[in-house]
């Protein structure tokens, strides 16, 4: 399927503009990659001697290793799209690699991804990289027990704090039905590769030591990550639609958030905040989203959401077709008493 079929004639305006940022720039791409991996590896080296000094140091230290590692999976993911750098080969190689850092396979998430951005928001086609969201209507179909699974799942403590930490950890290392052979193969090599490095650490270091440095690095990435991933298509003001209503320009502007953040977070997530402008602009590298977005009005009218109100999202449980909004279960329970099952 080619996003191309879903754009009309009549929107190449912004076609124009996106046209004019989607240039990787080598010089930009491996000052990233310094810039990423470097302090990264650093980090893990003074986490293994601050093992002697105390274990409360070595945690503290796995949070900006953490922010590190959210940089390097902004770099495998723009690989992904193509946009680090001109060449398809180099893009998958630094992918593969930068994969096995996230211990996410390079071939599944990137394919998986690319099918996210051309259903984003058709309530027809959800399923392929998308938070389980469900309508209000389908939920209250559903039986008592799949409602349960549905709450457990949407808990931000199971979502963020449990289920996002076992996806990279676990979920990541198996095939799945649907598969195909050159996504086996290279869930095959990034696993092999993961237990190379392991093997090899834990003989320098010690297993415990090993474990107590990257599992608390993991578990905070994956947070941070899969909340800039949720907050992206669930928040206030989002917008979705059936296949028949929906268009491309207008789920990338209204279907996609503007994060704003803080400078500095901003520089840890590569700008992906700005995820209005890439959903519109795949191809278009990470470090020149914040140019594309001063340089253009028509993303400047974009309400964004901010650090502190992007809490609100955690509310958001169920897509309500009848107010075209999102809504918590509690609203559910408000607007929609009499067909509530008992």
């Amino acid at each position: 399927m080619s996003t191309q079929s879903n754009i009309s004639s009549q929107e190449v305006s912004w076609q124009s503009i996106v046209a004019r940022y989607n240039h990787p720039q080598i010089s930009k791409s491996i000052l990233q990659i310094v810039n990423s991996f470097v302090p990264y590896v650093i980090l893990w080296v003074l986490m293994i001697f601050s093992l002697r000094i105390s274990p409360w140091l070595t945690l503290a230290l796995s949070i900006p290793a953490a922010g590190f590692l959210i940089r390097i999976f902004i770099i495998f993911h723009d690989c992904g799209h193509g946009s680090f750098t001109k060449s398809k080969k180099w893009n998958r190689a630094i992918g593969i690699v930068m994969g096995v850092l996230a211990f996410t396979p390079y071939d599944r998430w990137t394919d998986s991804h690319r099918l996210h951005h051309i259903t984003v928001g058709n309530l027809d086609k959800r399923g392929m990289g998308d938070v389980w969201t469900l309508t209000v209507q389908e939920y209250l179909a559903l039986s008592p027990w799949k409602r349960f699974v549905y709450r457990t799942f949407r808990n931000p403590v199971v979502m963020f704090g449990i289920g996002a930490f076992l996806m990279f950890i676990l979920a990541n290392r198996f095939t799945r039905k649907g598969n195909t052979l050159k996504q086996k193969r290279n869930i095959y090599l990034t696993n092999v590769i993961i237990a190379l490095i392991a093997t090899g650490m834990s003989l320098l270091i010690g297993w415990k030591a090993y474990l107590f440095i990257q599992l608390p690095i993991m578990y905070f990435a994956s947070i941070m990550g899969v909340y800039l991933f949720y907050l992206q298509h669930q928040y206030e003001d989002v917008v979705w639609a059936r296949d028949n209503e929906w268009n491309y320009k207008e789920m990338a502007l209204n279907g996609s958030s503007f994060f704003k953040l803080p400078g500095l977070l901003r520089w840890f997530t590569g700008s992906i905040g700005y995820h209005h402008i890439h959903h519109l602009g795949p191809t278009i590298p990470n470090y020149n989203l914040v140019k594309c977005h001063k340089e253009n009005p028509i993303f400047q009218e974009i309400k964004p959401i901010t650090f502190f109100t992007s809490f609100k999202s955690l509310s958001i449980r169920l897509w309500d077709e009848d107010r075209r909004k999102v809504i918590s279960f509690r609203e559910m329970r408000k607007y929609y008493p009499s067909r509530i099952p008992v």
